[in-house]
């Protein structure tokens, strides 16, 4: 029940990474590897060796699915907002390049906002994924 209530709110709860790879094994690129994932109600989110999966089952009976990822070397800013008291939640925010040229002298970037329960660690996610926005600040400005 804790976990239907903590999806109708938006939140996203981990997922099995052998479950995750037996239901969207066939998405991943040849030696692609699942690290770790979320689900959320029907919606799903990966994270692999090489990109972060959003899958977004739509309709009614969630046939039409919706594939996009963000490449992680794309990945410059992570901001992480923990919860608070009442029903906030903790937040995570990837901001990435979408230019197909990262050295580009017009980028174009956008940024995705997740949001997880309360009792989510959401912090060594939020470092992982911090450590490699700071890998690639540190490529794409050398």
């Amino acid at each position: 029940m804790a976990n239907l209530l903590s999806g109708l709110f938006g939140n996203y709860s981990e997922v099995s990474i052998q479950e995750l790879t037996n239901q969207y094994g066939a998405y991943l690129m040849p030696d692609e590897k699942i690290q770790m994932g979320f689900k959320l109600i029907r919606d799903t989110f990966i994270v692999t060796d090489e990109r972060l999966i959003f899958i977004d089952h739509q309709g009614v009976t969630g046939k039409k699915t919706r594939i996009a990822s963000i490449h992680l070397d794309s990945i410059y800013e992570v901001t992480m907002e923990t919860a608070g008291t009442g029903f906030d939640d903790s937040e995570l925010t990837i901001h990435y390049i979408t230019s197909p040229y990262y050295k580009a002298t017009n980028l174009q970037v956008s940024s995705y906002k997740f949001e997880f329960g309360k009792k989510f660690n959401l912090q060594p996610f939020y470092v992982a994924l911090l450590t490699i926005a700071h890998h690639n600040h540190k490529r794409l400005n050398a």
